[in-house]
This record gives C-alpha cells, sequence and structure tokens, in this order.
C-alpha cells in the first residue's frame, strides 16, 4: 500500500508541476538511486534541476537539506534516476504508418542528396512519440534513409509544438550508404541467395567524383555559383559534422575507413557494423565509433556462434571501441520503445549493467558531439532525465513516472495509456 500511495503522490506532483511549468522552475529530486551514465552510481541522491540546467548531483549522507530552497521537493525513494535516453539513427517522427506512402517522409529521389534535411520533415505531432518517451527515451537522432547520400540526421527532443522548438542539434552529420561488395537477395524459390555487386564499381566512382568535386568546392573562395549539395558537405569536410558509413561487413567497412580516409574525414562513424567486432584494432587505431545495430537479431555467417550479435556490444567494449545500440530495420520507429531492453539483453551477455546504460545515453551523446549537454546526470548538463519505480533496462520493471527535458517536465500519457486505464476501470481491475 506504501509503495501505491507514493506513486499517486508523484503522479500529483507531476501533474502539478505540468499544469504550472513557470513556478517549477527550482526541484530537487531526493533519496533515489542515480545511475549517472558514466558508470558511477548514487545508493541515495540529491539531483536539483534548476531551470533547464541540473544543478546538483550529490549523494544526501550527512546532508542536511533546506526544502524553503526550492519550489519543490520530491522524495524518490527507492525509485531510479537515469539520464534521458537517446535513440540514433531512427525514422522516428518521420512516419506516421509505414503502408501509407503520403506519410513516409524519410527518403527522396536521387542517388545523392546531401542537401535533404531530416529534422524540417520531424513532426511533433506523431502518434508513436508518446509510446516511446514512456519507455525514457527523450532524444532521438532523425535520419533519412535510401540513395548512396540519404541527407543530413539532426538531433531532436520527443517534446515540442514543432521542428524548431524540438531541435537540439540540427544536422549533426551526413549519411552516406557505403556500396556493398556482395548484396543479399530473397526469392520464393532460391531463399537467401549472394551474389557479387555488379554496380559496386560504377558506385565507387560516382561517390569518389562526387567528393573530390565537393571537397575542392568548398576548399576554393571564388566559387561563382552556389551548389546546394556541395555546400552540404562544407562542414563533414571542416570536421565540423560526422560522416556517419553505414556499412556492415569486413571488407565494406575498411573501404569505407579507407574512403574516408582519403578525404581526410575528421569525424567518421561506422553505423550497422555487423562484422565490426572482427576489425576493433583498425577501428580503435582510427578511433572510430560504432552505432551498432539491433542485437536481437541472428548471425551473418553460419559459423557464428547464436548468441554471437548479443555479446557484439561486450566484445566491443572489451577491445575499447566507443559505441552505442540503434534499431535500424524493420519497423525501427516503433522498435525505438525496445532500445533500453536492447541494452538489457546486452547487459544478460558480458556488459555490466552501467555499460549498458552508457550504450543508449553517454556513448551515444558522445559519437554525436553532445557529450558536454546530455547523455549524463553530471553538473551543468542540461536536465533530461527520468525516473524509474524500477530497472530501465528491464522490460518486466521498467516503468518511468516523472521525465523532463531540459527542465521541461514531459508528459508520459499517451494512447496506449489511455486504453489500459479505459479497459482497467470498465472491468475494475485494481
Amino acid at each position: 500500500m506504501k509503495t501505491k500511495h507514493s506513486i499517486f503522490f508523484l503522479f500529483l506532483v507531476a501533474t502539478t508541476i505540468l499544469s504550472a511549468q513557470k513556478k517549477y522552475e527550482h526541484i530537487a529530486l531526493l533519496n533515489g538511486v542515480a545511475h549517472i551514465g558514466n558508470g558511477q552510481v548514487i545508493e541515495n541522491s540529491l539531483i536539483v534541476i534548476n531551470k533547464n540546467r541540473i544543478e546538483t548531483v550529490m549523494s544526501t549522507k550527512g546532508l542536511r537539506l533546506n526544502p524553503a530552497a526550492y519550489d519543490t521537493v520530491i522524495d524518490i525513494q527507492d525509485k531510479h534516476v537515469y539520464p534521458g535516453l537517446i535513440n540514433t539513427n531512427n525514422v522516428l517522427g518521420l512516419h506516421d504508418a509505414e503502408a501509407v506512402r503520403a506519410t513516409l517522409d524519410f527518403a527522396e529521389i536521387g542517388n545523392l542528396n546531401p542537401h535533404v534535411r531530416a529534422l524540417i520533415a520531424y513532426n511533433t505531432d506523431n502518434q508513436i512519440v508518446p509510446t516511446v518517451k514512456t519507455n525514457g527515451v527523450l532524444y532521438t537522432q532523425v535520419t533519412p534513409r535510401n540513395g548512396l547520400i540519404s541527407g543530413a540526421s539532426s538531433i531532436m527532443a520527443l517534446e515540442g509544438w514543432n521542428w524548431e522548438d524540438a531541435v537540439l542539434l540540427a544536422d549533426d552529420g551526413i549519411h552516406l550508404n557505403f556500396p556493398k561488395m556482395m548484396v543479399t537477395r530473397f526469392s520464393e524459390e532460391d531463399g537467401l541467395s549472394k551474389s557479387v555487386n555488379k554496380k559496386y564499381s560504377e558506385d565507387i566512382s560516382l561517390l569518389d567524383k562526387f567528393f573530390s568535386d565537393a571537397q575542392a568546392y568548398c576548399n576554393s573562395s571564388d566559387n561563382t555559383e552556389k551548389n546546394l549539395r556541395f555546400e552540404a558537405m562544407r562542414r563533414v569536410f571542416e570536421g565540423k559534422a560526422n560522416l556517419y558509413l553505414h556499412a556492415d561487413k569486413v571488407k565494406d567497412m575498411l573501404s569505407a575507413i579507407n574512403f574516408s580516409k582519403k578525404y581526410n574525414i575528421k569525424r567518421p562513424v561506422i553505423v550497422g557494423g555487423k562484422d565490426s567486432h572482427r576489425i576493433t584494432d583498425e577501428l580503435r587505431k582510427n578511433k572510430i565509433p560504432v552505432m551498432l545495430n539491433r542485437v536481437n537479431d541472428l548471425p551473418d555467417h553460419s559459423d557464428d556462434d547464436v548468441d554471437l550479435v548479443y555479446r557484439l556490444p561486450y566484445l566491443l567494449q572489451k577491445d575499447s571501441v566507443l559505441f552505442c545500440l540503434q534499431l535500424e530495420g524493420d519497423m525501427e520507429a516503433m522498435q525505438s520503445r525496445n532500445l533500453p531492453f536492447n541494452a538489457g539483453a546486452a547487459a544478460a551477455y558480458g556488459l555490466s549493467k552501467e555499460e549498458a546504460l552508457a550504450a543508449i545515453t553517454l556513448n551515444a551523446a558522445k559519437i554525436i558531439g553532445l557529450e558536454k549537454e546530455i547523455g549524463s546526470l553530471e553538473e551543468g548538463k542540461l536536465a533530461t532525465l527520468i525516473v524509474s519505480t524500477g530497472d530501465i533496462l528491464d522490460m518486466k520493471s521498467n516503468n518511468v513516472i516523472l521525465a523532463w527535458i531540459s527542465g521541461k517536465p514531459v508528459n508520459l500519457i499517451n494512447k496506449q495509456t489511455e486504453l489500459y486505464l479505459k479497459y482497467k476501470n470498465k472491468y475494475g481491475i485494481k
């Protein structure tokens, strides 16, 4: 009964804060278990939100708190506090229904589209977004798809009136779908089959010409005409934005790395990296991080261990390769709500719980270049955090009851919670 009363009290506090945001700008969260995101855990913590920043993170041991110093004090004894989770390389917010083409805003016609910007297509009223926030994901990297060069991704908050309101970092990098040497096809007669990509040399030549032309354009000070495609590459060549190299196989990743060296790309990132455990020396030597795809998958090679994909995060961690987790693929927008549980699966296959948490918080922030703002519960960073009654990485106990994005309280009600309460009340379930 005590637990039910305390959760109900927290719900009332959250409702009050949401209805009067201006009044509650200085908030103290007391006695929670703080998972900082960098491996540190504070069992009995004090976390203070002051406007949009984290003012204090410390232990309550020996502390004498003055409640009058804050707008409100929330006792979250036995609850867990985490930094807001970061959903990288995803189309969340760029479509509403996969079966309805008119709602798909993540792909453009053409092969070379670095000037396409995903952020202006981000829909803050997307119906999937509220269901993702409920599981603790508060930021997403909206990412374009298709073509050799898909366009520029941006980091967006899962709260806001419009895309201008939601953007945290615009155009953080350009996404290049590096040509595959081998292609996999499926047919009813033959099943899965692999063959040499006949367009490989043609695609590599096309990319070489585009990058050499774009680099020459960006290095020139007397361009008579403005080229939008080349202009979009300027920040990549200057080292102010990432070049995301989408590749999975060893040969493709090594070719992508050599390609980035050829054009002196300062911030390359491997996206996918299903075979990345085979080239950890190369990745570490060149300081190339990996956005590792979902762990709930099968290995690609017939002689691989059946649990290899689950162990990939551990294998990269063991070899000191910076990585984060992402969920590109089938139904990826909806799958975003399972991001913490993918990290939980990685924790069951070698990672510690705090290392798994870092894979969807601080590591992701480091890779996208926002580690000074988000990704961990540290003083001076944006007050983006969640409070759960249980382990955020565990599907059975994950239960987010409070959340803030940049100091603003987050509404955790969505269509699914509304239906749950509707039928719970209808049938008198306690």
